[in-house]
């Protein structure tokens, strides 16, 4: 089991900066790969961005490719998100997730993802 507390939302302007984390705790030592999901209000929760268990491999939503950059720091079991050039559009609910069973993967489908944080609101104003 793993449980995921994320950190690091707000609100900022357009064409401002966040940066998220989501730390990791789980109860056996594995391997996992980590993503970011999103949603907003009224709509389904998209992928945002995902990362395979060593950082060797990610993968990003056409949406946020070249302004969001995903990382992880192994040792300190924490994934991060670094969001640039903020738009209103990329206000949501950010959460970030665990896929157990497939650590050299960076899938885009939610359901692929065994655990999940509670999210962080994540504001952009125009």
């Amino acid at each position: 089991q793993v449980q995921l507390v994320e950190s690091g939302g707000g609100l900022v302007q357009a064409g401002g900066s966040l940066r998220l984390a989501c730390a990791a705790a789980a109860r056996s030592r594995g391997t996992y790969a980590m993503g970011w999901f999103r949603q907003a209000p009224g709509k389904e929760r998209e992928f945002v961005a995902a990362i395979n268990w060593n950082g060797g491999k990610t993968d990003y939503a056409a949406s946020v490719k070249g302004r969001f950059t995903i990382s992880r720091d192994i040792a300190e079991n924490t994934l991060f998100l670094q969001m640039n050039s903020l738009k209103p559009e990329d206000t949501a609910v950010y959460y970030c997730a665990v896929d157990w069973t497939s650590p050299w993967g960076t899938s885009n489908w939610a359901s692929e993802y065994e655990y999940w944080g509670q999210g962080t609101q994540v504001t952009v104003a125009s």
